[in-house]
């Protein structure tokens, strides 16, 4: 949020957030970020992989907390099954996260993914194999989610305005004035991510109010 540069960290599609379509998302747009900036994004990987030479060291084993991950999920004989947590995750965004939303809803859907996210520590599989796991696959998948669907519902539940996709029944109105500005989430101790924010850089459009 402070404009930092990290070299060799790059991000195309709408995580890249280079705001061709605001808080919108249209299938064209999509097309753009993946054809455009995606290649974009790639040949200036390959150029930054030949110029650079001194890379960051890396621990001794990179790969260990990973590995600890994989071998605790496989190891566990008892505890909820991905699939019924990964439905009642899809049920609670698509009811109380989707397009329409109020903060009631979206209190709710945080609760219950606090309690998804505690439920997920337990989380078992059947296959326990090394070969072609989608059924391990599946289980970090699921812990991705949770943690990526906590961070959608904190920061909608914030964001005290209508805009593009998030339309707040409780804030129909775009607020321009105070929420003009990207929101940054952080990784924190508790179990909400801090929140922080960085202002729109406008430049040759001026923000207007959509009429049609």
């Amino acid at each position: 949020e402070k404009g930092t540069t990290v070299p060799g960290f790059y991000a195309a599609g709408e995580c890249a957030c280079v705001s061709v379509h605001g808080a919108n998302r249209l299938g064209t747009n999509s097309l753009l970020d993946l054809i455009v900036f995606g290649r974009r994004g790639g040949k200036a990987i390959v150029e930054f992989l030949k110029s650079t030479k001194d890379f960051p060291k890396l621990p001794a084993d990179p790969g260990s907390k990973t590995k600890a991950q994989i071998h605790e999920i496989k190891s566990r004989t008892t505890g909820h099954k991905p699939v019924a947590l990964r439905t009642e995750l899809q049920q609670i965004m698509m009811d109380e996260c989707g397009i329409f939303r109020t903060a009631e809803g979206l209190k709710k859907a945080l609760d219950r993914i606090q309690e998804l996210r505690t439920m997920y520590k337990s989380v078992v599989i059947d296959d326990k194999g090394t070969q072609f796991n989608t059924d391990l696959l599946e289980a970090i998948e699921l812990g991705n989610l949770l943690e990526t669907a906590n961070i959608v519902v904190a920061s909608a539940l914030n964001r005290n305005e209508s805009r593009g996709g998030h339309s707040r029944e409780d804030f129909p109105e775009r607020d321009d004035h105070n929420w003009m500005k990207h929101t940054f989430a952080f990784k924190g101790d508790g179990p909400l991510p801090p929140l922080d924010y960085k202002p729109v850089t406008v430049t040759k459009y001026q923000p207007k109010k959509r009429v049609y």
